[in-house]
This record gives C-alpha cells, structure tokens and sequence, in this order.
C-alpha cells in the first residue's frame, strides 16, 4: 500500500512580489514623482567621493610645493617665534595659557591652508551630486518611521541582499585600492629607506608628490567604480518603481478617480439639475409634448433673450413627470410631434431656441397665447 501525501501550497508564494503580482509594468510619471518627493532617487554615494577625491589631489597637484613650503613656515614659526621666545623669558617654563595661544594659533594657520582646498571640493562634489539627481528638496527621509525603530525590520535590511552586495562592493573597492597602493609602493620603497638621508625641504617635497601621484591613482580607479556603481543604481531604482498590473489600475482610480464615485457623483447632479428643472417647468409659457415619449418647456421674455429659453425637456418617465407639473400649474401643452423632437435633440436646458426654429415655436406661442386672451376675455 502506498502511502499518499498531501502538500498545500499557495501559489503566491511563487510570486516574485508578493499578492500584488509580479513588477512587470515600467512606473509612470506620478509613480516616479511620488518618489522622488519622498527623496528616493537614483544617486551613487560612490561618485560623489570619487570626485571629491580627484578634485582635491588635482588641487594639491596645482598648489602643493607652496602648499608644502607654507607648512614648514608654520613649524619654523612654531619653533622660533613661538617655544624659543616663550622659554627665554620664563627660564624654560611655558604655562597652560601660553600652550592654549599655541594650539589655537596653529590650528587657524593650518585651517587658512586647508579651507580654500576643503571648499572647493565641497562646491564641486555639491554641482556632481545636483547633476545626478536634480534639484528637489525633501524631507521626507529625515521622519520618522515606525519600521525603522522596529528591530525585526533591522535585522531583515541587515541580511538583505542590498547588503550583501554592498559587502560585495566594500570588498572590490579594498582589493583594488589594495593593489594600486601596493604596486606604486613596491617601485619607491628604497626611496623611503633614504628618506633619513634628504633634507626636511626634500623629504617633505618627496612625500607630498608622492602621497599626491598616489592619491591621482586611487581617485582614477575610484571614478571606474563609481561609474559602475552609478548605472547599478540607475537599474536597481528603475526595477524598484516598476509596478504590478493592479497596481496601474489602483493609480488610474485615483487619478481618475473611483467609477463608482464617480458615478454616485453624476448621480446627485443629475438629480439635482432635474430638481431645479421641475421647479421652472410652471414659470414656462407652453409645453410642446410628442406626445407621449418627449416633453419640452418654453418660456419666451424679451427683457431675458431674443428668442424662447428651453426651461425644461424630458424623455419618457420625465417627459410625463413634466406634463404633470405643467397641467398642476395651468401651463398649457401643446401636441407637436416633429416640434417636439427637434427641440429635444438640438436645445439643451437653459439655451435659446435657434434661428431655423424660430418660425415653427412662434406659432406655438402664438396659439398658446389666443388662448390666453380668450380666457382672460371670457
């Protein structure tokens, strides 16, 4: 006897993302706006440091030997303006206050250097980042949200596959810095021996060409990996908006708003015109009727229009809803089919009757009124 298994399984569980469907659908413009004011764009981290870092060895480059000769004048200054001065008159004891003024004093020296340096870097990795994405304010990254302060969600981004290809990157980047530093270092290791030997000038203009030539590799490997970093984040953020099919169709209702709202909506006014249009049906001077199947109201005032107003028109339940109000209010009816129709196909409700029915409606009134005067008359 063979025993028989039975496995429940949910196909949703096969789906790539989940109840919704799979992402197969490009985003549309409100999906991508949406995000981007919620400040998710696509953007590398890695080209803004691959382009500070250029920018400041080319600077270095360009102004290092004054740069470096600006440095020693500092140590000089530290050393004899400074200790051999304070020391002489204090038979060589130098109090907090005098390190205080010391210490302040290098630190504005050295920070006039640096500063033009860190600022242009600054400007330039700022114009790189604009580039990249544009300019639009958000801070919708800086709220709070309850899924970040929830430790189940942080262990989850923890072992999520974008940190295992960020350990990945973080690795590559190591390996290959590694060995750009390692072989500019292998060829100029005997140089380094030597250093003892060079004067502060030489040693001091060796080791700044040489951190600078160094610092020009690394940023030139750097800017490949950002290049590629930049376009792995311009597909991963472009396969992120994708959406689902009921997706498409949840955003074209709100958009477009809900049909059955919508609907609801057509409803009341519809029902709401035709309440304003029962009310003017008694202040109409003639009915014309199909009889049975069209009913329209007229109502002729000089002072108004050049010509009759369409005060009200109905078809079928609303043609009979439109007599009843007429006969309840001594309006008179008048049968003229082809009259009746022509009115109820051309004029909407609130417009003048036009030109080529003139002749056919002044009849009409005309009749309507002989029949006023005699019932006035009698």
């Amino acid at each position: 006897m063979t025993d028989r298994y039975i496995i429940r399984y949910n196909l949703q569980f096969f789906a790539k993302d989940g109840p919704g469907g799979e992402k197969t659908e490009e985003p549309t413009a409100k999906r991508k706006e949406d995000t981007r004011k919620k400040g998710q764009v696509a953007k590398s981290q890695e080209v803004y440091n691959a382009v500070s870092l250029i920018v400041m060895f080319i600077i270095l480059k360009i102004y290092g030997e004054g740069l470096g000769e600006k440095f020693l004048n500092v140590f000089r200054w530290i050393y004899g303006s400074v200790i051999v001065e304070a020391v002489k008159p204090a038979g060589g004891n130098i109090n907090s206050h005098d390190v205080h003024i010391l210490i302040i004093e290098v630190l504005m020296q050295f920070l006039g250097m640096l500063l033009p340096i860190l600022l242009v870097t600054f400007v330039v990795a700022f114009v790189v980042n604009l580039l990249q994405v544009g300019w639009k304010v958000s801070f919708e990254p800086m709220k709070p949200k309850g899924d970040k302060l929830n430790p189940l969600s942080g262990v989850k981004r923890l072992f999520s596959m974008q940190k295992v290809i960020e350990l990945v990157k973080s690795i590559l980047k190591i390996v290959l810095i590694g060995a750009v530093v390692y072989n500019y270092l292998i060829d100029r290791i005997g140089f380094l021996f030597l250093l003892e030997d060079y004067s502060i000038n030489g040693a001091v203009g060796f080791t700044a060409s040489s951190v600078v030539e160094l610092g020009l590799r690394i940023a030139a490997v750097y800017i490949v990996i950002a290049a590629g970093d930049y376009i792995y984040n311009r597909w991963k953020h472009h396969e992120d908006l994708k959406m689902t099919k009921q997706e498409i169709k949840d955003e074209m209702k709100d958009s477009e708003g809900n049909p059955e709202i919508k609907s609801k909506i057509r409803q009341k006014m519809m029902q709401a015109s035709r309440a304003r249009m029962m009310k003017a049906v008694p202040e109409a001077d003639v009915v014309i009727t199909n009889p049975t199947h069209y009913a329209v109201a007229l109502k002729y005032d000089p002072a108004v229009a050049s010509a009759p107003i369409v005060l009200a028109k109905g078809q079928d339940y609303m043609a009979q809803k439109i007599k009843e109000t007429a006969r309840e209010n001594d309006v008179e009816i008048v049968e003229n089919k082809p009259l009746a129709r022509m009115l109820y196909a051309n004029v909407e409700v609130d417009e003048v009757v036009p030109p080529e029915l003139y002749q056919a409606v002044a009849e009409v009134l005309a009749f309507v009124y002989n029949i006023k005067k005699k019932e006035q008359a009698s």
